[in-house]
């Protein structure tokens, strides 16, 4: 199943028909229908045609303009490339050099080169010898890798919409009529998930801007004015990464009344969450994806038990070879920007799982899974996930490659927890697991942000530039004794 920009803009026009009233998009100071959203695309789309844009940046808060030059940019096949707010300078200019931009939507640009142009809403710049891109490229998202300079993958326009019809075809028996975008919408997840899924279906999405959500720069996240947002807004759907989803169980375990379907991925979901969210009646279905595999490729179903990532969905082909690595086929990348196109359609996703039934069930990354100096391996998500579904710590790296005791970086969820109430939270989560992924040594630190390099927009730890950061600690081999508990 392959699903075509052309496809989806004609869905669009036949929901304008049908129900020209329904509210398309929303933020907290406007409201686009169905019969608005075709003229509000083509007026943007002009306006990009003028001022001849032909890769773009863009970097704007969530909101309904986002999603119209979103759409404006589908439309035309333009290449889009959303950027990140948490980037750093540098990172930005390594997206614009590296993608060859030529104009740039939302504050910024300046700093970056771009001027004004006949259009107050794009900046551009002259641009000699953009680079190279893969033929049909449309989009190119930026993926924090291990280093400071993050990775493009391009994708053409197909892809996205190939997974939000996938999605639409999964969730389609709920009749979600509202989705609030909890993430922002330079997340592919969100973009594909948050927009492009509700407006197949004819439902609304409800775009605020990422401080009204609660969000409080890169690194700190109000749930109290997530809470608020989510009682405003009313919406059946959300999608959140686990500590989004930690935060709000924590502070509201029964679930709002409307909600239908949260998903959540990006990184692994502890089973304690899991079981708390679903004895509090939060309808959460947790996923598998890859920005190289356009976001989503496993999904759990509601009306169905839940088994690992779930089922592969209806556009993707997946399976696990002998070393048990995850491959998939289906809406994939048509390669890393600056680099040669793969030379097979599977990608080597880098992690490792196994199958239960039809269902995949994951075991952690290939690269991040330790072996001890006792040979034993151990995947720290696991363990990581068992410490962060305690309300005292709000983030956790565990290492402990070729050493004899397993460690740990710990983010305290407040400045109020101290360091008997760690030590007591780490007692009770080493009660439940295993001899050989135990922790016997522990730090506070400060927390993993994107600002810092150390988390990506998904929430996932990245581990080489926290083991390089805190290494002087985490790799040297001590004379601490098996089962002592150090702050």
């Amino acid at each position: 199943m392959h699903t075509s920009p052309e496809a989806f803009l004609a869905r669009l026009v036949r929901h304008a028909v049908e129900r020209p009233a329904g509210i398309a998009l929303e933020d907290v100071h406007h409201r686009v229908t169905f019969a608005e959203l075709p003229g509000e695309i083509e007026t943007r789309r002009r306006r990009l045609h003028a001022t001849d844009a032909r890769r773009i940046a863009l970097a704007l808060d969530n909101g309904i303009d986002w999603a119209l030059w979103d759409l404006a940019l589908l439309q035309d096949e333009r290449v889009a490339v959303p950027v990140p707010a948490f980037f750093s300078d540098a990172q930005r200019r390594h997206l614009v050099d590296a993608a060859g931009l030529d104009a740039w939507i939302g504050p910024g640009g300046e700093a970056h080169g771009f001027r004004r142009s006949s259009d107050p809403a794009i900046a551009t710049r002259r641009v000699v010898s953009p680079p190279a891109l893969h033929p049909g490229t449309t989009r190119i998202t930026f993926t924090s890798g291990t280093s400071s300079s993050p990775k493009g993958v391009c994708l053409d326009a197909t892809a996205p919409l190939t997974v939000a019809t996938s999605i639409a075809e999964v969730v389609a028996p709920l009749a979600i009529e509202r989705h609030l975008a909890m993430l922002p919408l330079s997340t592919l997840l969100e973009n594909i998930g948050g927009l492009y899924v509700p407006l197949w279906l004819g439902a609304g999405t409800c775009l605020p801007g990422v401080a009204t959500l609660g969000w409080q720069g890169a690194s700190g996240f109000a749930p109290h004015q997530a809470l608020a947002a989510i009682e405003a807004f009313r919406p059946h759907s959300l999608i959140l990464v686990p500590q989004l989803l930690q935060a709000l169980v924590d502070l509201t375990p029964r679930a709002p009344a409307d909600l239908r379907f949260v998903a959540v991925g990006g990184a692994r979901v502890a089973p304690t969450l899991l079981d708390r969210t679903r004895r509090g009646g939060w309808p959460v279905f947790e996923g598998y994806g890859l920005s190289e595999c356009a976001s989503v490729v496993c999904l759990n179903r509601p009306g169905e038990p839940a088994r690992g990532v779930g089922r592969p969905l209806p556009h993707a082909e997946v399976r696990v070879d002998k070393e048990g690595e995850v491959w998939v086929r289906g809406a994939t990348q048509l390669g890393y920007l600056g680099e040669p196109t793969p030379a097979s359609s599977w990608h080597a996703s880098g992690d490792l799982g196994h199958w239960a039934g039809d269902a995949l069930v994951l075991k952690g990354r290939r690269r991040e899974v330790f072996i001890t100096a006792y040979g034993r391996n151990v995947d720290p998500q696991w363990v990581e996930g068992e410490l962060c579904a305690r309300p005292d710590i709000a983030q956790a790296l565990v290492h402990g490659e070729a050493l004899p005791t397993n460690r740990a970086l710990l983010v305290p969820a407040s400045p109020e927890v101290d360091d008997a109430r760690l030590a007591d939270t780490v007692a009770e989560v080493n009660a439940g697991l295993p001899d050989y992924a135990r922790i016997h040594e522990w730090r506070r630190c400060a927390p993993f942000t994107p600002h810092n390099h150390q988390l990506t927009a998904n929430g996932r730890l990245r581990r080489d530039v926290i083991l390089a950061a805190h290494g002087d600690w985490l790799s040297v081999p001590t004379d601490i004794p098996q089962g002592g508990v150090l702050s």
